[in-house]
């Protein structure tokens, strides 16, 4: 396993970074509210860092996703490349592939999906009914990725008759939405497996998504506590300050390392089930010890809700619900590697 990356992804990666500084600022993301950034995204798309992930794979995605945890930014980055182009270029036919790409590429179309399944959906003659409550990014998507109850996948148009949704506000301001499908036509996309490996990228995209979140909360912290002085010194030289500081630091690798291999072995067609659910416990469990600490780091200033830190809690807190609690990870975790020892 190699975790350095090839020339390009490093190169979108650079882009990434100078975009999402430049353009996701404080004082944006505040005007913002809790929509998503047209101008931005619109920014990502024309500099063709959407498209670039067809080749950088999800390795790639996970690095670009790093830059935009660092600042919050508000775009559907990750729901249109692990519901949308990751999942069509890897299961679709050909014909799919053709007519979905451009588009996801270049933003004309948004994807996100109602994952992970939770037998909510049903289909009959191609046709999906059930609802999925809280779906991320649906205000902005044109498309849906569907599992059904026998954990097959659907595309869904959120412009097609019998769909309907409607807005929901989660901790983080995601653009999320109420998926309700009433008899609504839908196609397949790939066949068995398609499912488990969408998951499992999904999941890992995420887990990158959160070792950002983390490492733009820990940079907060540090050059708060470094430049904040009590008693005539900086707040970084108390020892209690040092070690909360430095236990994030641990636990934000241990979120990208793991990720990292996650995403390394998917694109290598290798099985990462287990190193899937190995990135979403640290990105859970891990995460939120780090967002805690990046507000507590920042004293009374970190009960300010419009501090820009306050930000990376909420995307934090949302980042490990949407994951799944720890237990329910650990419990999945344990149930795959009892099954592969007894395979």
């Amino acid at each position: 396993m190699d975790f350095h990356p090839t020339e390009e992804q490093a190169a979108a990666a650079g882009l990434a970074a100078r975009i999402f500084s430049d353009l996701a600022t404080h004082e944006r993301l505040a005007t913002a509210g809790t929509g998503s950034d047209a101008e931005l995204w619109k920014a990502l798309t024309t500099a063709g860092l959407t498209a670039a992930v067809e080749e950088i794979g999800l390795l790639g995605l996970v690095l670009l996703l790093e830059e935009q945890g660092r600042t919050t930014a508000q775009v559907p980055l990750a729901a249109t490349c692990v519901y949308g182009i990751l999942p069509v270029a890897t299961h679709g036919s050909a014909e799919q592939r053709a007519r979905l790409l451009p588009v996801l590429g270049s933003g004309d179309a948004v994807a996100t999906g109602a994952f992970p399944a939770r037998g909510r959906i049903t289909v009959e003659g191609g046709r999906l009914t059930g609802t999925a409550p809280a779906v991320p990014w649906l205000r902005d998507a044109t498309h849906v990725l569907v599992p059904d109850t026998e954990r097959a996948l659907w595309l869904v148009r959120t412009d097609a008759p019998g769909v309907r949704t409607t807005p929901v506000e989660t901790t983080a301001p995601w653009s999320a939405g109420r998926l309700v499908l009433s008899g609504a036509g839908a196609e397949r996309i790939g066949s068995v497996g398609a499912y488990e490996h969408t998951l499992a990228a999904a999941r890992t995209a995420f887990a990158g998504l959160q070792a950002g979140v983390c490492a733009g909360s820990l940079a907060r912290a540090v050059e708060y506590t470094s430049t904040r002085e009590q008693f005539g010194r900086p707040l970084s030289t108390n020892q209690g300050v040092m070690l909360r500081a430095a236990d994030a630091y641990m636990d934000t690798e241990a979120i990208r390392v793991t990720t990292y291999e996650a995403a390394w072995r998917i694109d290598q067609g290798l099985g990462a089930h287990e190193h899937a659910l190995t990135a979403a416990w640290w990105a859970s469990e891990a995460g939120k010890r780090v967002v805690h600490a990046g507000q507590h780091l920042h004293g009374g200033m970190g009960a300010d809700l419009d501090h820009p830190v306050h930000r990376h809690f909420l995307w934090g807190r949302q980042l490990d619900a949407y994951l799944g609690c720890g237990s329910e990870l650990l419990a999945e975790l344990g149930a795959a590697i009892a099954e592969g020892e007894q395979a």
